[in-house]
C-alpha cells in the first residue's frame, strides 16, 4: 500500500522532514514576497524588486528539484 506521506516526497529523491522543510521555505519565502508587494503597492518606492527578485529564486530552486 502507498504512504500518502512520502509518495510524492520520494519522487524528488527526498526524505518527509526534507520535502517538508522545504515546503516550509517556499511557503515562507512566498509570504515576505507578497507582504512586500502589499507595501509596494502603497509606497511604491519601497521593495521595488523584492517580490521580482524572490519569484526568480524559486523559479531555480523549483527547477532544480524537478522530479526524475
Amino acid at each position: 500500500m502507498k504512504n500518502p506521506f512520502t509518495e510524492h516526497p520520494e519522487t524528488l529523491n527526498e526524505t518527509y522532514l526534507e520535502h517538508m522543510l522545504a515546503a516550509l521555505t517556499i511557503s515562507g519565502l512566498m509570504l515576505l514576497a507578497g507582504s512586500a508587494c502589499l507595501i509596494h503597492s502603497v509606497f511604491p518606492f519601497l521593495f521595488t524588486n523584492f517580490a521580482n527578485d524572490t519569484v526568480q529564486k524559486l523559479n531555480k530552486f523549483y527547477e532544480s528539484r524537478k522530479a526524475g
